[in-house]
């Protein structure tokens, strides 16, 4: 019997997946790109349902990655900005054929539910 694979020779994408599709991650680049640049209440405004601790978290772990870049403004009141990075840009077309799938696909996943649903 071989040993397991590691995760990422299974399945190449794994990495992108863990840090594209993470919990909340997803709404925010989708957000930055769709809207540009953010103040954090605009973010929190436009994703209604995230924490604000949460959405310091994931800020700061795109940013990290290299996804997000943040902007202080010495002023007074001191203003921070997000945006979304050229990396994080270059996901642009990943979430458009996402989005274009959800548009022709999530109505048959749905009917799909429901006939498994029914046969349990």
């Amino acid at each position: 019997m071989q040993p397991s694979a590691a995760p990422e020779q299974a399945c190449p994408i794994s990495p992108v997946v863990d840090i594209v599709f993470s919990r909340w991650t997803t709404p925010i680049l989708w957000t930055l790109n769709y809207h540009g640049r953010q103040r954090f209440v605009e973010l929190e405004r436009r994703i209604t349902t995230i924490t604000p601790k949460v959405l310091t978290q994931r800020l700061r772990q795109l940013e990290r990655d290299g996804l997000v870049i943040r902007t202080y403004h010495a002023e007074i009141p001191p203003r921070v900005e997000y945006e979304i990075s050229d990396l994080g840009r270059t996901l642009a077309p990943l979430f458009a054929h996402l989005a274009d799938w959800a548009t022709t696909h999530l109505d048959t996943v749905a009917d799909a539910r429901v006939a498994y649903d029914g046969t349990r």
